[in-house]
């Protein structure tokens, strides 16, 4: 498992309208699906976070390639939508191994609140662009929300977990935000 993210340059806006946090979805289920298992998400108006599992038949060549490819398709579209020129990211997309069982439960709940810590929401599930309404609903989805809700000890364990972590800030080796 993994904790992926990037950043835009400077004070670059990553996502103008709903319409692109749509587009960039699709983009990564195009190139990233068949790599790997997401557990979590959040899309942030300058940057990103993924939590992912990578699937048995990925390989880091892979995976690598299929970031690139989806990170470059979505920078191509976006500077022709916006007219602009030059690259949209910061660099190459970051991941921290999660190589702990603490770790795996502050990183959903870091993920989910990054809009409150931010100032964008008062709460994770005002926030339409991230994995924690998804895992409120009954509704399909690609996400791997059983491993999740498990870990959590179920879906009233997720809820009350985060919902009493609102205040909690990461410690420093959590906080992954500093490039």
């Amino acid at each position: 498992m993994y904790h992926i993210y990037t950043r835009t340059i400077g004070n670059e806006i990553l996502f103008r309208n709903d319409d692109n946090y749509a587009y960039f979805i699709k983009k990564y289920c195009y190139y990233l699906d068949d790599k790997l298992d997401t557990l979590a998400f959040c899309l942030l108006p300058n940057h990103f976070h993924l939590l992912v599992n990578i699937k048995e038949n990925s390989t880091n060549e892979l995976i690598v390639k299929g970031f690139s490819d989806f990170l470059n398709s979505y920078s191509k579209s976006y500077n022709k939508v916006f007219s602009r020129n030059g690259a949209l990211f910061q660099r190459k997309f970051k991941r921290k191994k999660i190589d702990t069982e603490e770790y795996l439960t502050r990183i959903v709940i870091y993920i989910h609140l990054n809009p409150v810590k931010h100032g964008l929401t008062r709460a994770p599930s005002e926030w339409k662009f991230s994995s924690y309404r998804s895992y409120l609903s009954k509704s399909q989805s690609k996400l791997n929300r059983e491993l999740v809700i498990k870990w959590f000890g179920g879906l009233n364990g997720f809820i009350t977990t985060h919902n009493s972590n609102t205040d909690l800030f990461l410690p420093e080796e959590f906080t992954l935000e500093k490039y």
